[in-house]
């Protein structure tokens, strides 16, 4: 039989309560709401349910979502500068966005003062841009020349959209290593140890990767075999697949010759519909073609009519061939 708590001890656990949110303690300690039980039978256990609770779309509202979604799941090397909302601390004179920092630290600061937050690396909770809220606060803090290790998220902490100022355009640069780890050519001349290893591993495996300029969050890569375009889209997923089918049906679907609709990934949320290109197509030849398909998709998302029988094979069949990352 459960032990009955006394009336004394309901009154304080109400009274703490009361005086505001309870703080973060460890799963075995006393609660600090003073009801007498552990932690994580008693405030913890609302606490880990809302760590665990999965957030569809974690970058919905930042500026340029399709971007954070193409640098988190896409592209291998990329950086892009934030700005937060109360501007930066002293000491801290810049803040950036990396896709992924030396043996994959979640954020560093550099002996300048620098901050650079990594995005790619594993979250601990169910809403990545909590989780990157706060590391970014514990970077902003950390001691000049430090890694920031991984922390425990605080499921009441803020988020990304309450840290950073919405009003300025996210604006990724996409480049062909990881170099800007080190700050400079001369820093990167003289790593040595894990960092310099670190990063000669990281540009063995990144894939060439470029970001087209007239369409939004459609990114280039090269494989071996073939190139592919892949494509970020924020339409809502539903009517995105069909206006994909009502091209494909047509089509209408492809990006030039030997260029094919192949399928597409689900991630965070958004569709990444994806393109199958000749490995003699490059990133520049990509511009024109995928501006003349981002009209027809205007078009086509704007029919309202029911789709065809043949539509409706074709929107199967990219249905059927869509992964989904997150």
């Amino acid at each position: 039989m459960a032990k009955k708590r006394t009336p004394t001890q309901d009154r304080g656990r109400t009274a703490r309560h009361e005086e505001g949110t309870v703080p973060v303690v460890g799963a075995r300690e006393p609660c600090p709401c003073g009801s007498g039980r552990r932690y994580k039978a008693c405030h913890g256990r609302a606490a880990a349910e809302a760590v665990t609770e999965l957030v569809r779309r974690p970058f919905e509202g930042l500026p340029g979502e399709c971007d954070w979604v193409a640098l988190r799941e896409l592209v291998p090397a990329a950086t892009a500068e934030l700005t937060p909302k109360d501007g930066l601390p002293e000491g801290v004179p810049s803040l950036t966005l990396a896709t992924v920092l030396p043996m994959a630290w979640p954020a560093l600061r550099r002996e300048s003062g620098e901050v650079l937050l990594g995005l790619q690396n594993d979250t601990a909770s169910g809403d990545i841009s909590r989780d990157l809220a706060g590391t970014l606060r514990a970077a902003l803090q950390a001691t000049p020349g430090q890694p920031v290790e991984a922390l425990r998220p605080d499921p009441s902490g803020p988020r990304l959209q309450d840290l950073l100022d919405l009003s300025v355009p996210f604006v990724p640069s996409v480049h062909t290593g990881f170099e800007f780890w080190l700050g400079g050519e001369q820093e990167v001349a003289n790593a040595t140890g894990e960092v310099a290893a670190s990063l000669e591993r990281a540009n063995e495996a990144a894939l060439p990767t470029e970001r087209l300029t007239g369409v939004d969050a459609a990114y280039w890569c090269a494989t071996p075999e073939k190139n592919h375009l892949r494509w970020v889209m924020p339409h809502p997923e539903e009517a995105l697949l069909d206006a994909l089918a009502r091209l494909h049906a047509a089509g209408a679907s492809s990006l030039g010759e030997d260029t094919r609709l192949v399928g597409s990934f689900r991630a965070h949320g958004l569709v990444v519909p994806v393109w199958d290109l000749p490995v003699s197509v490059l990133a520049a030849e990509m511009e024109k073609p995928a501006a003349a398909f981002g009209e027809r998709l205007g078009d086509a998302l704007a029919v309202g009519t029911p789709l065809t029988a043949q539509e409706r094979k074709a929107r199967s069949g990219l249905a059927n061939r869509q992964v989904t990352l997150s």
